[in-house]
């Protein structure tokens, strides 16, 4: 894992902050393991613009990704690390022993030839995944279920993690990376280390063609819209909008829209971080 800059031959290139790629080992991804994606320019099946600022951008493929890691008690070599463009963290392509062939999300520190396992009385190495009732107390998780069966939910993207803290009868107390402390049944599974391209946060486009390649239009700020458009928008000159607030008049900060009588309260111990 390491960034690349560049020196500043470009205004483009002056403030360039890439991954160098170093972990990916190959550019062609499995084709059996591929869907079409289709690009919608945030349209609907009307053709109405329900999503703002997307569209164009590079044709992309979904990669189908083990999200369950039901495949238990069959071991699985990794035979490659792949990028994906669907996300921030890379991924891994495992060959079964039964000769099935699945991706995952790449835990850091992930090795081609290495063995992968998943179940029952699977030690608890990087790549494994395991039930909460049996990962050592401490042990840095990711890709964790929140219902058993239902497959990964939380911890998934680039650099991520949660901590096992304890167990308290049928639930494991789990630190998540929002800094929220929950309560989650221990017949969910979740998968050992954290999730690799843990740098994905200090990297920088240069430039705003980067950004266009992924499909992001430019934003419009609500200040310089129209009254009728925001509630930032209008007034004489520059105005500085008043308190700011979303294009629905929801205040931006520190503002709670969370619902005080929501059925998953009962399983937070602790709220998340500011």
């Amino acid at each position: 894992m390491a960034l690349k800059k560049f020196k500043p031959t470009t205004a483009g290139q002056r403030f360039k902050v890439i991954s160098a790629f170093d972990e990916i080992t190959t550019d062609k991804p499995e084709k059996s393991l591929l869907l079409p994606k289709k690009s919608t320019g945030g349209r609907n099946n009307a053709g109405k613009m329900t999503m703002r600022y997307m569209g164009g951008g590079h044709k992309q493929q979904y990669r189908i990704i083990d999200f369950k890691r039901d495949k238990e008690g069959i071991p699985a070599i990794v035979k490659t690390v792949e990028y994906d463009p669907n996300r921030t963290a890379r991924i891994a392509l495992l060959y079964y022993k039964d000769g099935e062939k699945r991706y995952i999300i790449a835990p850091q520190g992930i090795q081609v030839g290495q063995e992968i396992n998943s179940g029952k009385g699977v030690s608890p190495e990087i790549g494994n995944s395991l039930y909460l009732s049996e990962i050592p107390f401490g042990t840095i998780i990711h890709n964790i279920e929140l219902r058993p069966g239902q497959g990964a939910k939380m911890a998934r993207s680039a650099g991520s993690y949660a901590q096992l803290m304890s167990r308290d009868g049928k639930f494991a107390i789990i630190k998540l990376p929002s800094g929220e402390t929950r309560m989650i049944l221990q017949t969910c599974k979740a998968t050992v280390g954290m999730v690799s391209n843990a740098e994905h946060s200090l990297e920088r486009s240069g430039k705003a063609g980067r950004s266009r390649w992924l499909g992001r239009r430019p934003r419009n700020r609500g200040v310089v819209m129209n009254p009728v458009d925001h509630p930032m928008g209008g007034g004489e000159g520059r105005a500085s909008g008043g308190i700011p607030r979303s294009r629905k008049g929801i205040p931006a900060k520190g503002y709670k829209t969370r619902s005080p009588k929501k059925a998953s309260d009962k399983y937070i111990i602790e709220k998340r971080k500011k």
